[in-house]
Order: structure tokens, then C-alpha cells, then sequence
């Protein structure tokens, strides 16, 4: 005898057949137990596989001739050891004018990694030069590392306000 089990999920139809045994109770257990464990792969595991990633955009609010460390910029891998070749770089892909950052180099604690030595790095540090009026602008960074793996990067956005001095 032949059974056939139909369920709903976001993939299209899918159809499980299994044979019903005709009197062997250990293998019709054997049976019971891979298509639940099936059906359950099916309900957890077959929903949608794409990631989110999560956006935060710092606030940051700077006078003229002010400068703020933002933060610790390093690249490790899972022994928590540096895979860097040199100090990141920079580049202001979109900001207000008399904006610069930079990165100096410095050993930098990755205590989000759990990691407890320092490893190489740097410091960000977003300055503030001839600002004129009050403006309200974001930022947008591009940070290069030169790793032992080849070239990464990634973005950074940063909502600023400006202030003229007093």
C-alpha cells in the first residue's frame, strides 16, 4: 500500500511516498521517524534563505576646529589575531565640505570579538575645519584594509551636524 503525504510551504508542491509496511513494526517506525524528522527540515529549514544586514549610522555633532575619535578600525580572524599587511585607509565618498577623517595607526583592543590582546589597527578620527553655518548632512566613508587575503572594504554612514564656532 502506498501513501502520499502533501503539506504547504513556500516552495512549489512537494510530495513524499512511503511504503506502509505490512506488518513490521520496526521498520514502519524507522519510516515514521525520516518523514517527521523530513517534514520538520522542510518547516524550519525551507523558509527563505536570505540574510538581512543591519545598517547603524552614528550620530556624531562637531564645532569648527573640533575632532572626535570614532572608533577602533582593525581586521582579525578568528584566533583574534590581525590579518592586516598596513594601516586601513579612508576616503569620504559624500560629505559636507571642511569634513576630513582619517585613520591613525594604533593597537586596538577587538572587545566585541571577545579578544583580549591588542592586535594592529587604527583610530578614526572625523575633523571639522572652516565650517561656516549650521548644517545637518550624512557622511558617507569608504574604509580599504589590505589584509594577507587581498583587498577589502566596506562603508560607513554618519550623520553630522555642523556648528560654526561661537
Amino acid at each position: 500500500m502506498k501513501c502520499t503525504f502533501r503539506f504547504h510551504s513556500t516552495h512549489p508542491t512537494r510530495a513524499i511516498r512511503i511504503n506502509l509496511p505490512s506488518g513490521n513494526a520496526a521498520a514502519f517506525k524507522n519510516k515514521a521517524v525520516l518523514l517527521c524528522s523530513l517534514l520538520l527540515l522542510l518547516l524550519v529549514g525551507g523558509g527563505a534563505q536570505a540574510q538581512s544586514i543591519q545598517f547603524t549610522v552614528k550620530e556624531i555633532a562637531l564645532k569648527n576646529g573640533d575632532s572626535t575619535e570614532l572608533g577602533d578600525v582593525y581586521f582579525i580572524n578568528t584566533n583574534c589575531k590581525s590579518v592586516l599587511k598596513s594601516t586601513p585607509e579612508v576616503e569620504i565618498l559624500d560629505g559636507p565640505p571642511g569634513v576630513t577623517a582619517v585613520i591613525n595607526a594604533a593597537k586596538v583592543v577587538p572587545r566585541g570579538y571577545s579578544c583580549a590582546k591588542p592586535v594592529s589597527g587604527g583610530k578614526l578620527v572625523i575633523t571639522a575645519k572652516d565650517v561656516q553655518n549650521y548644517s545637518y548632512t550624512r557622511m558617507v566613508l569608504r574604509v580599504r584594509y589590505k589584509t594577507l587575503d587581498g583587498d577589502r572594504e566596506r562603508s560607513e554612514n554618519i550623520n553630522i551636524a555642523l556648528f560654526p564656532s561661537d
